[in-house]
């Protein structure tokens, strides 16, 4: 069964500006797996079929006694599982878009081993794996196996899909793909709690449909304008990540420009991961501060 989610992004098509997107001029498929926080893209234009993640955040909950952490959450445990899903999607390249490790100073020497060996077991299984950096990821690049290819946090286009983590602004190649995919903000939604979740608050997928860029003008701008039609929030792999519900009236996370520059553009809807779709989100509106108060001493 195809889910609202899956309908809403799975399709390629022309872009919305009525130019061609590629060659033939059609995107590629970009589709979630169902039941994991895994995006999957492609077949593309070499033939080969991508997952997106964000957020493994390898280390969280990692003890003395544990330092790869808590089982469900462990090194080991997520490569399986990734692994897995690369099987059962005929992906051939994984793409992580930021905060591959959860210290985000420094790597203790226990964590470079779980860091190493969770992409040695991708890659044994002849996959091909990058790593656009995230916030959490200073100094992963050396504890990292040479065959993993590393962007910056300004992100990467594949197959005209810009990706990026979100905590920094993303190059102007990017802003100028067709489609975007971000992490960084953990998306969830809080439900009614229930015996089996007590919490109430479920890892969920966010969609945005982004209206088309406003009419140019002569002003030189230091950035690129957004050309995407559609940006999607991916959920954090690990499944022991902090989550933050975007049902609230204001989420923790509201100062990230995602939200005042992206997500508060257009219309925003989550799904959950079964494809449920949970309506269309209120987010937090970008603060318009005039030149006086921007001028105005700070009081103590």
């Amino acid at each position: 069964m195809v889910g609202p989610l899956e309908s809403a992004v799975r399709g390629g098509g022309r872009n919305r500006h009525g130019g061609e997107p590629g060659r033939t001029g059609v995107l590629p498929q970009l589709a979630p797996v169902p039941g994991v926080p895994v995006l999957r893209l492609g077949p593309g234009s070499d033939g080969v079929i991508s997952l997106l993640i964000a957020d493994l955040h390898l280390g969280l909950g990692a003890s003395a006694d544990r330092p790869a952490g808590p089982p469900e959450a462990s090194a080991p445990v997520l490569a399986q599982r990734l692994a897995e899903t690369a099987r059962t999607s005929q992906a051939r390249r994984v793409v992580i878009a930021g905060d591959v490790k959860h210290p985000i100073v420094g790597t203790p020497p226990a964590l470079r081993a779980a860091v190493f060996d969770f992409f040695a077991a991708l890659l044994s299984e002849g996959i091909a794996v990058e790593v656009v950096l995230g916030n959490h990821d200073v100094g992963l690049t050396r504890h990292l196996p040479k065959e993993v290819l590393v962007h910056p946090a300004t992100g990467v286009v594949l197959d005209q899909v810009g990706i990026f983590h979100g905590h920094c602004w993303p190059s102007n190649r990017v802003l100028r793909a067709p489609r975007l995919v971000v992490g960084h903000l953990h998306p969830g939604f809080r439900l009614a709690p229930s015996p089996d979740d007590p919490l109430g608050k479920r890892r969920c997928w966010v969609r945005v449909e982004l209206p088309p860029p406003a009419q140019r003008t002569r002003r030189r701008r230091r950035h690129a304008e957004v050309r995407a039609s559609e940006l999607i929030v991916l959920p954090a792999f690990n499944p022991i990540a902090g989550t933050e519900a975007l049902n609230r009236e204001h989420p923790a996370r509201g100062r990230s420009f995602l939200y005042g520059r992206f997500l508060s553009r257009g219309i925003a809807r989550a799904y959950l991961f079964d494809g449920t779709d949970l309506g269309v989100l209120t987010l937090p509106r970008p603060t318009v501060r005039s030149r006086a108060a921007s001028a105005a001493p700070r009081g103590r």
